[in-house]
């Protein structure tokens, strides 16, 4: 049976091998914080990391995986949802309906460690997941709050306010 390096444990599954993660992780492992969206990787509610990189997970079929390689998902990302992301997305209010959110965190998750003080073209290049809700002034204040930039996150948050206005 084929094995899965998810979260830290090795799982096995009897996947067809043209099956997407996405379904492999929600519908044989349980894990269903990692969201279908679209089905064709533009959304990005399916991003999980992949060796640390951050990957769409619906349009990647699990025989593309390689022995070995490591899948983290929301569920894995901080068994105690303290995560510097996790906890910064909550202290702004990032989610409104949510669905989007936690693809949107691994994105940023997989920015900060590659970028630990990303610029906000770094935030708009990595950050390609679609939000229904429109939070992405909050999302890039989190991202800034999560890297250690507070004060420019909350005056981002101050400006966006005023502009919504």
């Amino acid at each position: 049976m084929p094995e899965l390096h998810v979260n830290g444990s090795v799982r096995q599954h009897d996947a067809e091998p043209d099956t997407p993660l996405l379904w492999v992780l929600r519908e044989q492992l349980g894990l269903t914080g990692t969201k279908y969206g679209c089905g064709i990787a533009q959304c990005g509610s399916c991003t999980v990391h992949i060796d640390g990189t951050a990957i769409r997970s619906c349009a990647l079929p699990v025989s593309a995986l390689q022995p070995g390689q490591k899948i983290v998902t929301i569920e894995g990302l901080s068994a105690t949802g303290d995560h510097p992301v996790q906890k910064a997305w909550v202290e702004h209010d990032v989610p409104q309906c949510g669905y989007c959110q936690s693809g949107m965190i691994m994105a940023a998750a997989a920015l900060l460690k590659d970028k630990p003080q990303p610029s906000d073209a770094d935030i708009n290049a990595a950050m390609t997941n679609i939000c229904r809700c429109g939070t992405y002034n909050r999302v890039r204040a989190a991202i800034k709050a999560a890297a250690g930039g507070k004060r420019s996150a909350e005056a981002i948050i101050i400006h966006a306010d005023r502009s919504a206005a």
